[in-house]
């Protein structure tokens, strides 16, 4: 017996749920690239979606656009302002700084790391440390995520900012926000960020196949001399005119049509709209997992409720329990696919999505089933059950105050 016929639900934290508007904007004829009335739309299209990247990382630095997924834009970043032998500080909170730092390693850098688990955040302290002890200024950039999928940890960027700040040291901070960036506050000039990456399918809304850089002053600086520079990722070339060499050749036509759809999407709800909704669908989330957890099966991966991600929750089971299980009724027996755990929490952990192109109804779907699920298994008790009406009264609470 099955209860998963009708529309399938994606609750993973990427790629996320892509809008039928986004769909639909990609699903035209192939244009003509070169010119005329569609080239010259394929262009302002361009022209438009790099300003709109401005809106949305807060800068007044350069954006570029990358026919490449969120791996991309890592070598991008690292390639257009660093030279082999450098040496750059990964701040670790998961898995996807760490893999950051290890694309640099591969690529000529020297690679200094702040060991940190999986359950917590970076510790600004920690940086602080570890800089103030550069006294021959080795370091030339500091990696970092906004939010790490793995292990569900939001960081504090603008307490590592001031951690570098107070040392006076001279390294460039460079953020990942894939899985932040139109999903959580993010202020790229105001936070004093030098660089920042981010990926088309997550909080964007699109398949995945773009990703996007920014960069201000100082990085466009540190690029005038960097060595990694190749004709692909080159700023210098991106910069020119001409519209293919804003992708080093043929441009992702039909994906522009859909980024172009998925900013009009965003502008239209409004970015702190935006940002907001995910606030309180995070939270009707984290209701439930507070009123599942009371059963000592389950409990979130991050302990500290201000370090957990808006975009995705990473639940850890009990020892003994195989999140496979749970995954696994959900999807075939009601059509809710969850994310698995990664990494250090593989076979540990599964993982719920919430960024992106997700209402409440989209939510508590995904949480009802969920419930359904564990309580089919045994994995909840009379002290544990209630956590799909934990969160619609948080629903309702936050509705109330709006």
């Amino acid at each position: 017996m099955t209860l998963r016929s009708g529309r399938q639900f994606l609750s993973i934290p990427g790629p996320t749920n892509v809008p039928d508007e986004v769909l639909q904007a990609m699903h035209r004829p192939a244009v003509d690239i070169y010119g005329g009335e569609h080239g010259g739309e394929l262009f302002g299209i361009t022209m438009s979606s790099l300003a709109g990247l401005k809106k949305i990382f807060k800068t007044d630095g350069e954006t570029y656009i990358y026919i490449a997924n969120g791996h991309g834009a890592w070598e991008a970043a690292l390639s257009n302002v660093l030279s082999a032998g450098d040496t750059i500080l990964v701040l670790e909170s998961g898995r996807f700084a760490v893999g950051w730092g290890e694309m640099g390693r591969s690529m000529g850098l020297n690679i200094e790391s702040i060991p940190n688990g999986w359950t917590t955040a970076v510790d600004p302290a920690k940086v602080e440390e570890h800089l103030r002890g550069d006294t021959e200024g080795k370091i030339k950039a500091v990696l970092m995520v906004q939010v790490d999928t793995a292990s569900g940890c939001v960081n504090d960027i603008q307490a590592v900012r001031a951690a570098m700040n107070a040392t006076g040291h001279d390294a460039l901070l460079m953020v990942d926000t894939i899985a932040s960036l139109a999903c959580m506050p993010f202020e790229m000039d105001a936070w004093g960020i030098d660089v920042a990456v981010g990926g088309s399918q997550k909080g964007l809304m699109m398949p995945p196949g773009l990703s996007y850089v920014a960069a201000n002053d100082k990085a466009k600086a540190a690029h005038a001399n960097a060595g990694l520079r190749t004709s692909y990722w080159d700023w210098a070339t991106r910069d020119e005119e001409e519209h293919y060499r804003k992708y080093c050749g043929t441009p992702p036509v039909h994906m522009l049509f859909a980024m172009r759809q998925a900013f009009d999407m965003i502008f239209e709800e409004g970015l702190d709209a935006v940002i907001e909704r995910h606030r309180i669908l995070a939270g009707a989330v984290h209701a439930a997992v507070d009123q599942w957890s009371k059963g000592g099966v389950f409990d979130y991966n991050i302990t500290n409720p201000s370090e957990r991600a808006p975009s995705v929750t990473v639940i850890r089971t009990a020892e003994g329990i195989d999140p496979g299980k749970i995954r696994t009724i959900c999807v075939e027996k009601m059509g809710v696919t969850l994310g698995l755990g990664i990494g250090d929490l593989g076979g540990k952990a599964f993982r719920i999505g919430h960024m992106g192109h997700v209402n409440a109804p989209m939510i508590l779907g995904t949480l009802g089933a969920l419930e359904v699920g564990l309580d089919a298994l045994g994995y909840l008790d009379d002290n544990s059950r209630g956590g799909i009406s934990a969160a619609t009264a948080y629903l309702a609470s936050a509705l109330k105050a709006a």
